[in-house]
């Protein structure tokens, strides 16, 4: 067994990718557009760390072993928000769109639960238990413990893909046990958030080249269905990582609209920092001009530092409208976290 967390080796692993070998961190976001294999992790409070790797080979996820991850007591979460809490930030945000300040915004709630034996938090082993028990398409661990980075996600959602000049987002608004549970308020929310991304791509993409090639698909993953849009542009001339990640950051589906209202009303809100949970977590490729980054949710974090800590944390929120029943968003915040939740705790009594 590793005496400290310290010992685990860097390491970044994204679908079918594993990255070893760190050879240099960054927060600059123009290194993107230099050369290497990079991982990227985006804060939600505007933290950037960029980690490049010297060797990125194929390697499938490895299975998951009993004892290697001992989560949380799953009687230990807490939530930033309590119901209450929650409740009454929805009618509070209710009352910013009936004053005309928002049409929606992402309210969102922090959970956090003692690791019992943090010598055994190696977040590539949650990774290992995410794969088999809550698959999803952008999973993948960013392992930087130097540098405060223990990241496991399996988020559904894509932030941004790029591929040369080309570049595409997938925002998700909409969410239910089945998609008969979609309502009409949760597709209209998609399709706000779909301008915002169009608006935000816009800045940054060949004026006129910014379209929707899918509106409200409904997706199925593991527990829950997303309605999911595809919005695409091609990029302008002279823009590259920093400039596309200053026009679009943070997500649209994961703040609101108008941005800067929604993030100013969240802000008053919530009571603990989102962290990585709402940012980017991915890939870029800079000889090849590619990459993917996806929105911080259903992802996990190791906080070594804080007191009383290491602590792990999760996300979960919802995206609040007029239309939106407080007790209704509670719920989806439940749904969101209950899966994932019982995921990482599983193995908690595996070893006395």
């Amino acid at each position: 067994m590793r005496g400290s967390p310290y010992d685990l080796a860097p390491l970044a692993r994204f679908g079918g990718l594993v990255a070893t070998d760190l050879r240099d961190v960054t927060s600059d976001p123009a290194a993107l557009d230099s050369t290497g294999f990079w991982a990227v992790v985006a804060g939600f409070e505007g933290r950037l760390v960029c980690a490049r790797f010297g060797d990125v080979r194929r390697a499938p996820v490895p299975a998951a072993e009993p004892g290697v991850w001992r989560g949380p007591d799953p009687d230990a979460w807490t939530s930033s928000l309590d119901r209450a809490a929650y409740l009454a930030g929805v009618r509070r945000i209710r009352e910013h769109i009936a004053a005309g300040e928002v049409y929606q915004a992402n309210l969102c709630r922090v959970l956090s639960a003692p690791l019992p034996a943090p010598e055994r938090a190696d977040v590539d082993a949650l990774t290992a238990l995410l794969a088999r028990g809550n698959p999803a398409p952008y999973a993948g661990t960013v392992r930087l413990p130097a540098y405060g980075v223990e990241i496991s996600t399996a988020s559904p959602e894509l932030f941004l893909r790029r591929d040369g000049r080309t570049v595409e987002s997938g925002p998700i608004k909409g969410t239910g046990r089945t998609a008969a549970d979609l309502l009409d308020k949760d597709h209209a929310e998609n399709v706000m958030i779909v301008d915002l991304v169009r608006n935000d791509l816009g800045r940054v993409c060949v004026t006129g080249s910014v379209t929707v090639p899918e509106l409200c698909a409904v997706e199925a993953h593991p527990g829950l269905v997303h309605l999911v849009s595809t919005v695409r542009g091609e990029l302008a001339d002279g823009a590259g990582w920093p400039e596309l990640l200053a026009g679009t950051f943070p997500p649209g589906s994961v703040t609101g609209a108008p941005k800067s209202s929604a993030l100013r009303i969240v802000a008053a809100l919530e009571t603990a920092p989102r962290g990585p949970y709402c940012g980017g977590v991915g890939w870029v490729d800079a000889d090849r001009g590619m990459g993917a980054l996806a929105v911080g949710i259903r992802t996990f974090w190791i906080d070594r530092t804080a007191p009383g800590g290491p602590f792990l944390r999760f996300g979960t929120g919802a995206g609040i409208t007029w239309d939106s029943d407080p007790e209704r968003e509670w719920a989806e915040t439940q749904l969101k976290a209950r899966r994932l939740l019982g995921v990482a705790s599983a193995g908690y009594r595996l070893i006395g």
